[in-house]
């Protein structure tokens, strides 16, 4: 019996977490569930969106599973996601992309490993407000250090990168594939310019892979890697970055699956591990029973791996296959047409999971 802690999300978040819940009991793996919520609704009661019991529930647990929360944009709290990740030391944000047949893609046999360092970098949350005293006094600090200008109307976010950071995130994509019987590991950087920040990152990745000479090592330019993925992702394995890149570099490859409908995630870290969606929370489609719940379903399959359940997480992850090929109790967005009369809703693709589920056993 596994005690996890399940954080339903807000937005859509409670729907597809309850459909994933249940596919999930479904496999026959015994969990109890420590229901923990979280977000914008807990926000305007309890006056925090991520409340310490939260944090509590999975440091005990060591695992949790969350569903998709609000983040306002430009102002309001910070998202929930890098708190958690920080507050947790969840340092590797690990997010598979492969293709499944029957979803709508102009690409095939997709199979990428996104690695993205989850606690350094711009998410760092090391910012300075435009016209606060602070900012004043950095700028003014940087022209006189370094002879450059700032303009004083400026916002200023610090971008650290160390070499403990970095050794242990690209240290986890080299262990990963090996574990995995994975090829490759590619670095992704803009150390042509970035030479203090992006330049250590490289420099670090290149002394990690000189412990790994079973393991292919390369390294790309961000804006080049962006270019390669769409051109030629075959050539691509496992693919480590820094937190911006990682962010964009995970959507870009969820893109070429089919949407981020398909794009299960974990924040790991050496003690815990959060399994969640990639996309958010989409509020607009609160309690309409329609959201794709997939994304949270393989999340939950990565999950069960994780805890070493990998024959249900195989059970699992051949019976989602087989609906999404079947294409019969998709959502919407699975559909040739958007607006297609017989796409299934939420709790409908969790029925015909546990189905494909029941078939197999």
């Amino acid at each position: 019996m596994y005690t996890i802690t399940l954080i339903p999300g807000d937005g859509v978040g409670p729907e597809i977490s309850d459909a994933t819940r249940r596919v999930l009991e479904a496999t026959g793996v015994q969990i109890k569930w420590d229901i923990q919520h979280a977000g914008e609704d807990v926000y305007q009661k309890e006056g925090s969106p991520l409340p310490e019991r939260v944090i509590d529930s999975i440091k005990k647990n060591k695992v949790a599973i969350k569903g998709p929360v609000t983040t306002p944009v430009g102002t309001g709290f910070r998202s929930v996601n890098v708190t958690l990740r920080q507050a947790l030391d969840l340092y590797c944000c690990l997010r598979p992309c492969r293709s499944f047949k029957g979803a709508r893609t102009r690409y095939e046999n997709i199979d990428l490993i996104i690695v993205r360092e989850n606690t350094e970098d711009l998410y760092a949350g090391i910012e300075f407000q435009k016209d606060s005293d602070e900012t004043k006094k950095l700028i003014d600090f940087i022209k006189n250090s370094t002879k450059k200008s700032i303009r004083y109307d400026s916002g200023i976010s610090i971008k650290p990168i160390s070499v403990y950071g970095t050794e242990r995130i690209v240290r986890f994509a080299f262990e990963y594939a090996r574990k995995n019987k994975r090829k490759k590991v590619t670095a992704v950087h803009k150390a042509n310019i970035m030479k203090y920040s992006d330049g250590l990152f490289l420099e670090v990745a290149r002394n990690v892979a000189s412990n790994y000479s079973d393991i292919e090592f390369e390294d790309r330019i961000i804006d080049n890697m962006c270019m390669q993925l769409v051109q030629k992702p075959e050539l691509y394995d496992v693919i480590v970055l820094p937190n911006l890149y990682g962010d964009i570099v995970s959507d870009l490859a969820a893109g070429l699956i089919g949407g981020l409908g398909l794009a299960p995630g974990a924040n790991i870290g050496d003690e815990t591990a959060v399994f969640e969606p990639t996309h958010g929370s989409a509020p607009k489609y609160k309690g309409l029973n329609k959201m794709n719940p997939f994304a949270m379903m393989l999340s939950g399959v990565m999950m069960l791996r994780h805890l070493g359940e990998t024959v249900a997480a195989n059970r699992l992850e051949q019976a989602i296959a087989s609906v999404i090929e079947e294409g019969r109790h998709v959502t919407y967005d699975l559909k040739p047409k958007p607006d297609d009369p017989a796409a299934a809703r939420t709790s409908e693709v969790a029925d015909a999971v546990i189905q494909k589920l029941k078939v197999g056993s």
